[in-house]
């Protein structure tokens, strides 16, 4: 036993996370996990030393920065640590020298409680709470951070090349479409694409007849107003019939019942009909089917006993 009896008295007390540990074979694992939890929060010696006395020692503030849009969330901070250290972690997260930069400890509202100035002091001298805040503010007008400096990519300057320059180099874009296009005057990139996944791919044939599937659009019951289903089971009505920016032939424009399209009747600039955003398309006349086609209910196939 040791001069003081600490030891002795604690060997002869009750048993330590520790001990129990040591003589847990044959326990149940509920007993075993709950040995190990005292453990990790009361230490070794089951003196309070653990995960439960870190927490007590520990605040977690944020960092803001007089210059940054960006903050520093739960920045965990030991209440021992002094103000000279921490101006020393936040030169790490903001990039401020420690000569620039002034310490102010503020509340959760934002409210200023003390200007941390005293490089001496620990930060527990000044009681904050977790999710305090502490402003940095740059004094330095030359700062890196300064009018957004570290943030504002607009400032970064690009580099540029010029045509020369881009040509003079061995493997281009330019080169390469140019050696393509002499070896294949019908060449594209789509069609370059699409060859990577299907050798005998070819382009779709240009549509170059004015009345293409005109004679869809004259069939009995296609008329504006009609209630309609599009390929894909989206469900509307017919809101125009005709011709379009969108290329050669005839189309039929739709509003749908769900905002299931792609546009508000207007297409590349030109008004076609009124609907909703989303609620619109065009769409050629061979995937439009016209009949009884009802809004669908989207309770329709709940049974009475469904709540």
């Amino acid at each position: 036993m040791h001069s003081d009896g600490t030891a002795a008295a604690r060997g002869q007390g009750a048993s330590t996370g520790a001990d129990k540990l040591n003589g847990m074979l044959g326990c149940t694992g509920k007993e075993m996990l709950g040995a190990l939890r005292n453990v990790v929060m009361n230490g070794p010696t089951g003196q309070s030393n653990g995960m439960q006395n870190a927490g007590q020692s520990t605040v977690r503030l944020t960092m803001t920065h007089s210059n940054l849009v960006a903050t520093f969330p739960e920045i965990v901070i030991d209440r021992h640590t002094t103000v000279e250290n921490l101006k020393d972690k936040c030169r790490l997260h903001s990039g401020t020298s420690v000569i620039d930069m002034v310490l102010v400890l503020q509340d959760h509202g934002g409210r200023n409680i003390a200007q941390l100035d005293d490089d001496s002091k620990m930060i527990g001298y000044y009681s904050p709470l977790d999710g305090w805040i502490v402003h940095i503010t740059d004094t330095n007008p030359y700062s890196l951070s300064a009018n957004g400096g570290l943030e504002d990519v607009s400032q970064v300057k690009k580099y540029e090349m010029s045509d020369d320059d881009y040509m003079k180099l061995d493997d281009n874009y330019r080169k390469w479409k140019a050696k393509k296009l002499e070896e294949d005057p019908t060449w594209t990139l789509e069609k370059e694409q699409m060859r990577k996944k299907d050798p005998n791919w070819e382009p779709p044939e240009k549509i170059s007849d004015p009345d293409y599937m005109k004679d869809l659009c004259e069939t009995e019951g296609v008329v504006v107003g009609a209630r309609c289903e599009v390929a894909g089971g989206r469900r509307g009505a017919i809101r125009y019939i005709g011709k379009t920016v969108l290329g050669e032939g005839w189309w039929m424009g739709v509003q749908y019942d769900e905002p299931v399209g792609k546009n508000d009747g207007m297409v590349k600039g030109e008004k076609y009909f009124e609907c909703d955003d989303k609620y619109g398309g065009m769409v050629r006349p061979n995937l439009v089917v016209v009949g009884d086609f009802p809004e669908k209910d989207l309770f329709s196939d709940s049974s009475d006993e469904e709540i």
